[in-house]
């Protein structure tokens, strides 16, 4: 007997890991917004984008970049720029890998270690690339709470860790609450992590949270550890590169880096951005004159919003995390009628809260009155 096959539809040729995963969500649109407010300006405060702007350095390596032209491919290999990060972190440049954001580490981290129905602990409430890259590949993700006070729970990552994760995210400072692990809770973490798994992490925010006495490097807490590991970079936040897209992991041998460049595109890291970023690390007063300002509107703006009756995450990062006390939906459309974007965040738990970055003083007192 002959058998008739049906003709496939686009979405039957998809995976069901695919079909079934939570979109990411960027914000609103600020066109959109603008549409709704009715206003010519549009304050965004959805990405925790730097409002300070990049470095006079990574300014002229832009323009000299421009003047070159762009009719040749990047150096697929991004020799420069992760000899420079090896310099600036005393670390070998083969230990150093390079991605279009360090979101697209994330990324090639699950696509070159996850097997469908492997574990992957992670934090809640945590950055939904966390969650969606693992699932994405198969994976099962278990979720670790924060304490009602946003802290870090011993014993609820004790009993995750147990379970016998192949992966394990951890961003430090936390995204979205801002806070951060100390390094005692973080030793805590990697001691109770299996050697059989890979650690990761996250540390896009890390050059805000200096500052604190309390904050570990995750560099120096891991340097030393027999186990495979993996600390996340980016030049997308207190540097000011967002729109050009580069981060950069520091992994804890070559093996693990040849083994994310047989997953990546060749030419993942463009030209200028690697020009940029060389620049950006080598321009001292400004990263520090970012950091310092972003630190002083950190502090004005969760005063301002504790003092109003708000709840708000103890943040070391460029945002804050506020109980609205009010769907955070319905809170999000409210505030794109004054021209103002924020992200909502939906997940279970915390449907009342959003996440807002810091802009300037001038900007948000400007425009919102707050």
């Amino acid at each position: 007997m002959n058998h008739v096959l049906e003709p496939a539809t686009s979405i039957s040729l998809v995976r069901q890991e695919v079909l079934g995963l939570p979109a990411y969500d960027p914000g609103a649109d600020p066109d959109e917004v603008a549409r709704v407010s009715g206003t010519g300006r549009v304050i965004k405060l959805s990405n925790n984008e730097s409002p300070f702007g990049v470095s006079p350095a990574v300014a002229e390596a832009m323009r000299l970049r421009l003047a070159d032209g762009f009719s040749r491919y990047p150096d697929p290999t991004g020799k420069r720029l992760a000899e420079t990060i090896g310099r600036t972190l005393a670390v070998p440049a083969g230990h150093v890998v390079l991605g279009n954001g360090s979101e697209n580490i994330l990324e090639l981290l699950c696509q070159a270690v996850l097997d469908p129905g492997d574990l992957v602990t992670t934090q809640a409430p945590g950055f939904s690339l966390h969650e969606i890259f693992p699932r994405m590949m198969g994976a099962r993700v278990e979720k670790v709470p924060v304490t009602a006070g946003f802290g870090f729970d011993a014993g609820a990552w004790r009993d995750a860790l147990a379970a016998g994760p192949k992966l394990v995210f951890l961003a430090n400072p936390c995204n979205p609450t801002g806070a951060i692990l100390t390094a005692g809770e973080l030793e805590r973490v990697v001691a109770g992590t299996p050697e059989s798994a890979l650690l990761v992490l996250d540390e896009a925010y890390c050059e805000f949270a200096r500052p604190d006495p309390e904050y570990p490097d995750g560099l120096a807490v891991l340097r030393g550890q027999d186990r495979p590991w993996i600390v996340l970079r980016t030049f997308s936040k207190a540097y000011g590169l967002a729109g050009i897209r580069v981060g950069f992991g520091v992994a804890s041998d070559a093996g693990l880096v040849h083994a994310l460049n047989r997953v990546r595109t060749p030419y993942n890291v463009n030209q200028p951005a690697q020009d940029a970023a060389i620049a950006a690390l080598g321009d001292h007063t400004h990263l520090a004159d970012t950091v310092r300002r972003t630190r002083l509107e950190l502090a004005r703006i969760t005063d301002r919003l504790r003092g109003a009756g708000f709840r708000v995450a103890p943040s070391s990062a460029n945002f804050v995390f506020v109980d609205t006390d009010h769907g955070s939906d319905w809170v999000a459309k409210e505030l794109h009628r004054a021209g103002i974007i924020v992200k909502a965040w939906r997940e279970p738990g915390y449907e009342t809260f959003i996440r807002a970055s810091l802009s300037t003083p001038k900007r948000t007192t400007s425009s919102s009155g707050a």
